[in-house]
């Protein structure tokens, strides 16, 4: 079993604090962190998702989304369990939340040597998406640093939950990410996702500085679609760098929520407000 990389044992009874993230988990013998993929095991944080992959396919690479990256090409997109954030509405709670779920051992160098395979299909590299690949931070580590080494390129889509030290450890070894902001207030992240918004900007200014970055914000009626949020957030980018491509994507009903589709005309709306701060502006799920 591999250890986590960020992580300190605090005390006698071999407590252990996660330092990946900022929930900065104090994980007691025998217990799992919040995202319920670092474990606990007689003092030492234990990862229960390296390598192991629950999801996997070659990709267009407008669907992480990018636009403005590598047009038309395909990303091999891997994926595995465990999330440090709880939004009611995800898509992919199934591998997000609960226990650990059907999955297959994939090593580094596999997953190299699959990408490389898929080259003559249009493949540019490996993105890391469909849970969320920061709680695989140490496996998303060690592969990308040998996606590099074979010449190929390395997407992270991700909800930027992380603190800065990991992340620019991760960063030189990252070519495009797609970061996904849930709303521009902190009610929205603490009751709907548990966690805060101010790190994510934090390192939303950090992952620009680095790679290409992308963002998208789904929009869920009455609790992140106002006009004025939406002008906050769009500011909020454009002060880090107008040509920030931000993709606004239309919410469904899914896991826990059941409040009706966003309107299409809400959609638009939002378009024309983010316009007005931002050069790329999509709208996505209409």
């Amino acid at each position: 079993m591999i250890n986590a990389k960020y992580a300190v044992r605090i005390n006698e009874q071999k407590e252990v604090q996660c330092l990946l993230c900022p929930h900065v988990c104090r994980i007691p013998l025998g217990q799992n962190g919040l995202c319920q993929v670092r474990y606990n095991n007689q003092g030492n944080l234990e990862l229960l998702n390296y390598g192991r992959v629950t999801a996997a396919s070659l990709d267009p690479i407008e669907k992480k989304p990018l636009k403005r990256y590598q047009p038309g090409k395909s990303v091999f997109s891997i994926g595995s369990f465990g999330c440090n954030l709880f939004c009611g509405y995800c898509q992919n709670w199934r591998i997000s939340h609960g226990k650990a779920p059907e999955s297959q051992y994939l090593s580094p160098k596999d997953a190299v040597k699959k990408a490389q395979e898929l080259v003559p299909y249009d493949n540019v590299g490996v993105a890391y998406t469909y849970s969320e690949p920061l709680m695989w931070y140490e496996y998303v580590l060690d592969t990308a640093k040998l996606v590099k080494e074979a010449g190929l390129k390395n997407i992270l889509v991700t909800n930027g939950y992380i603190n800065p030290k990991p992340l620019k450890e991760l960063l030189p070894y990252i070519d495009a990410v797609n970061l996904d902001i849930k709303a521009f207030g902190e009610g929205f992240y603490h009751e709907v996702c548990g966690g805060k918004l101010a790190p994510v900007l934090e390192n939303a200014e950090i992952i620009a500085k680095n790679c290409h970055l992308e963002i998208t914000t789904l929009l869920i009626p009455d609790l992140n679609d106002s006009n004025e949020e939406i002008e906050e957030l769009a500011a909020s980018i454009a002060a880090i760098d107008k040509k920030i491509p931000l993709h606004l994507t239309r919410y469904f009903p899914n896991y826990k929520f059941s409040v009706p589709s966003t309107p299409i005309e809400v959609m638009y709306k939002a378009k024309e407000i983010a316009d007005k701060h931002l050069t790329d502006v999509f709208l996505g799920n209409i």
